[in-house]
């Protein structure tokens, strides 16, 4: 009696049985995990309900996989021929398991979430929702000007993360630098435009300094950054038609426009107020006299030729 059972428990018959029981039993325990756990999070109930019939898809997968390493030596060709079909398989579904694993990124990676404004293959817009596919951006820009809405909702494939830079403009650091130009004339009060664009600065984006001066400081903390100067600044550029002066400020990255022409209102305001002593340059164009044109000349030449 002893004897049998020894035998069957050391059957290599039974020892892959054991083997399949187990690595089955493991596979599918990763995978109701993964979709009591994880997938239950995603609040579209189209998007989760994707999730679930692709994790289900790949355990299917993984067990047929199992299946065929553990009976290879009997499988013979089949192990083969089911290597290949696997192999058209997932070439085949490239780019949804691309985009998968983009979509994996952006849950744990932190590249972005809901919410955050961004610029994702190409286009610009603020993230509505992160599928396990796709992502939905409803875009700024385009034929509208500035950083507005334009009502076209856009859905990107989570692939491009692994091809196109993601560029984020409110995620660790939700604010942005921009600036304004000024062309002033040659013989102005130099000194007096340069106050009035700084108070102007100060006015209009200074709130922001102590706030973004935290932010840059969390990121310093973090990351090797320099220090940056968050404080609206005046820099001065002379060329051949005006003097330029640029200001450079700090603006949370949804009030770049509105806070451009506040800034500009300001600005034409007080510079008016100032009577000529700061003026505005523009361009201008000098027309010189040209060499006479002798038509008679012209004339005998085209008779000779």
């Amino acid at each position: 009696m002893e004897e049998e059972i020894r035998n069957i428990l050391f059957n290599p018959t039974v020892g892959r049985i054991a083997t399949i029981i187990i690595g089955v039993a493991i596979i599918w325990i990763i995978i109701k995990t993964i979709q009591r756990n994880l997938f239950s999070k995603i609040k579209d109930n189209d998007n989760r309900y994707k999730a679930k019939k692709f994790s289900g898809f790949v355990g299917y997968l993984l067990t047929i996989v199992l299946l065929s390493v553990v009976f290879s030596d009997k499988l013979g060709g089949l192990t083969v021929a089911i290597g290949v079909a696997g192999a058209g398989i997932a070439f085949s579904l490239q780019e949804i398991i691309v985009s998968f694993a983009g979509w994996l990124a952006f849950v744990f990676g932190g590249f972005y979430k809901s919410g955050d404004r961004v610029q994702l293959g190409g286009i610009k817009g603020d993230v509505m929702d992160i599928g396990v596919l796709r992502t939905t951006i409803m875009e700024t820009g385009q034929w509208v000007d500035g950083d507005l809405y334009n009502g076209r909702i856009v859905l990107i494939a989570n692939s491009f993360v692994f091809k196109e830079a993601v560029f984020n403009y409110s995620g660790q650091f939700p604010f942005l630098w921009d600036e304004i130009k000024i062309p002033v004339k040659f013989g102005s009060n130099y000194q007096m435009a340069k106050e009035i664009l700084t108070q102007v600065g100060k006015d209009i984006a200074g709130d922001l300094t102590i706030q973004s001066r935290e932010e840059w400081s969390n990121l310093q903390r973090k990351y090797r950054l320099e220090d940056a100067q968050t404080e609206p600044m005046v820099s001065i550029v002379a060329n051949d038609n005006w003097v330029e002066f640029t200001l450079r400020y700090v603006v949370e990255y949804k009030k770049r426009r509105s806070t451009k022409t506040e800034l500009f209102t300001q600005v034409l305001t007080q510079i008016e107020a100032t009577k000529g002593e700061v003026s505005f340059a523009s361009a201008t164009f000098e027309l010189v006299e040209s060499f006479p044109f002798n038509k008679n000349k012209e004339n005998r030449d085209d008779a000779n030729n």
